[in-house]
């Protein structure tokens, strides 16, 4: 055998060979492995994301609470970064290199990539994209890509509100519509109806020269898609009344919440110490969220009005009132002794000094720590249920239906549902069947393990001023104009307390009028406007005691209802009440007929210990 021939036949085999290997690679790379094809498209495409406009926010009447301010993210794609000038780079934004190095070093890093786009500088104002983009092009592989900021024309209603902030690995996982760096509402009703606020982002692919400049859409747009703008808010704030709210409010710490009792629209919803939310937008976020939440005696980022839970002090007795009325073990009529304490038990609870014995209407009127302790007596030992634990069942789930110690299902995102004891707990601490109503007796006054928060006590006050019924609060009346939107449907479902008969709840009601005509609100009248109150004085084991309040005006077709404490402020007549009744007069009214009283509560400093001058006397001629 001729050993050409063989030679022959062995180099056609490497030629095929590698015939099929290059056939098969360039198999690979068109049809398989996408990298090149990735790469190439990047040379020439540029993939910009249009965020949506965010939806406005506005308050019961039109006024503008939230709206959107142009910023602008560079954006840097590693993969296409060639040659540039790092220091000149660094002097135009501003940053160090070390800065710049450890910006591309997390570019390139998962969840990033170097073929993949990121935010290398985010949130630059208008003048500094100005700037920015005249010498842009001198650094390929950056551009810049705009989006909007949030902005508050009032400096109101934060804790509401809520704020905007990046999505994190976490949230990416579970929604794939964000990607790490976009925006999304993480607290008040940004969060609540984030998916109707943030609209729905679009595309833009854009043609680029080796220069990194844009040469136009591709495809004169064919594959664009348009960003579609979020629905706005009409919130059911009254804005001025916030504003007005907040300012009585300042330099104490607690909350107030004003409902519309016929609706469940929350008018006025203050957690003190406030902050001004425009504090939250831009690159000094960060560092005012950690200045804030470094607070440690205001805590002003804690939202009071719907996470802190308090012992309702005094007002709980009105609930009290109607379970006892409602249950046959008292009547308008019932009196009982007050020795300045419950006498069976040598005194304890403690009672200020008033007449005694009085009825019901009386005892509610002057706020008689020991006549609700019997009253709570006689309802854990009502015969009709043979035994403790039934009697103390049916007590809770009455309570439980005026939403206390349950969440009201309010559209205020991290909304927690306070404390009603329950018999597990007591069983727990006291040892089963161990234990009776003399027992767990101050529950009777809303102390104890009782706590509620400030929402679930204006809800409470509002359910009294509407016999029995109430809609669940909330925030928000409208969705992109649609007063009809299938979010708001829960809103218009009335619901019923345990306690029906009107007839009971007018009896509670006289007590709360006698209150505001001669009893512990006696001087917080307003003229022309009669109204029904309770004041409360909780017992805190930390330090002074809270100041308690709860009232509804007029005391015909309500239009307003109001829940008030003030951390370590002592009795409810004191300045819970005062910043109530001031509230629902320039509600009302719109204006103030004591201004004497007001200048005492805008001035005074609970926080830093600073109380206003006493108010003069003028001297009689």
């Amino acid at each position: 055998m001729n050993p050409l021939s063989d030679r022959k036949y062995v180099i056609i085999g490497i030629f095929l060979l590698v015939g099929v290997i290059y056939i098969s690679r360039l198999f690979y790379i068109q049809l398989i492995d996408d990298s090149y094809k990735l790469d190439a498209r990047n040379q020439a495409f540029r993939y910009n994301t249009e965020f949506a406009v965010r939806g406005y926010i506005y308050d019961r009447n039109n006024q503008l609470l939230v709206y959107n301010e142009a910023a602008y993210d560079l954006m840097v794609l590693p993969k296409s970064i060639k040659n540039i000038d790092t220091a000149d780079f660094c002097i135009l934004l501003g940053i160090t290199k070390e800065t710049f190095l450890k910006k591309m070093k997390k570019a390139v890093q998962a969840p990033n990539s170097p073929r993949k786009q990121s935010i290398f500088e985010k949130q630059l104002s208008p003048k500094e994209y100005a700037s920015l983009q005249e010498r842009l092009y001198r650094f390929q592989g950056f551009y810049v890509q705009s989006r909007t900021l949030r902005k508050y024309p009032k400096k109101i209603a934060a804790h509401m509100l809520g704020y905007i902030g990046e999505a994190d690995k976490e949230t990416t996982k579970k929604n794939p519509y964000y990607n790490e760096g976009d925006y999304l509402g993480i607290s008040g009703i940004e969060k609540t109806y984030e998916k109707a606020l943030r609209g729905k982002k679009g595309m833009h692919i854009m043609m680029v020269d080796v220069n990194n400049r844009e040469k136009g859409s591709y495809m004169n747009g064919m594959y664009d898609t348009m960003a579609i703008p979020g629905k706005s808010l009409v919130s059911t704030i009254d804005a001025d009344l916030q504003e007005y709210a907040e300012l009585l409010m300042q330099n104490k710490i607690g909350s107030v919440v004003a409902l519309e009792p016929s609706t469940g629209e929350i008018l006025a919803i203050v957690t003190s110490p406030t902050y001004d939310p425009n504090l939250f937008v831009g690159r000094a976020r960060n560092k005012n969220f950690v200045e804030l939440s470094h607070d440690s005696i205001g805590k002003p980022l804690f939202n009071r009005s719907t996470m802190a839970s308090y012992p309702p002090g005094s007002t709980f007795k009105l609930v009290m009132s109607l379970i006892g009325l409602n249950e046959g073990v008292l009547t308008a009529n019932t009196r009982y002794p007050c020795a300045r304490g419950y006498p069976p038990l040598g005194g304890h609870p403690k009672c200020h000094p008033h007449s005694s014995p009085q009825d019901l209407v009386g005892a509610i009127g002057t706020s008689c720590n020991s006549y609700f302790s019997f009253v709570f007596k006689s309802v854990i030992e009502d015969k009709k249920f043979h035994n403790t634990y039934k009697s103390y069942t049916n007590w809770r789930e009455i309570a439980t239906s005026f939403c206390l110690g349950v969440k009201t299902g309010s559209d205020l995102a991290n909304e927690l549902r306070g404390n009603v004891p329950s018999i597990k707990y007591y069983d727990k601490v006291f040892g089963k069947g161990s234990w009776k109503a003399s027992t767990v007796i101050s529950l009777g006054i809303g102390q104890a393990e009782m706590g509620i928060t400030p929402l679930q006590n204006a809800n409470l006050v509002a359910i009294i001023a509407n016999k029995g019924w109430y809609y669940t609060p909330h925030i928000v009346k409208a969705i992109g104009g649609n007063v009809k939107d299938t979010l708001l449907d829960r809103f218009k479902v009335k619901h019923n307390t345990m306690i029906t008969d009107t007839a009971i709840y007018n009896i509670v009601i006289n007590g709360m009028a006698k209150a505001v005509e001669s009893g512990t609100a006696g001087a917080l009248k307003i003229e022309g406007i009669p109204y029904g109150a309770k004041t409360g004085t909780a017992q805190n084991p930390h330090g002074k005691d809270h100041s308690v309040f709860v009232c509804f005006a007029p005391l015909v077709n309500p239009k307003i209802a109001v829940g008030i404490l003030i951390e370590n402020a002592g009795f409810g007549s004191t300045w819970a009440g005062p910043i109530a009744r001031l509230m629902m007069e320039k509600y009302l009214k719109g204006k103030i007929t004591r201004p004497d009283l007001e200048k005492r509560m805008i001035e005074g400093d609970l926080i830093h210990k600073i109380k206003p001058k006493p108010i003069e006397k003028k001297k009689r001629h």
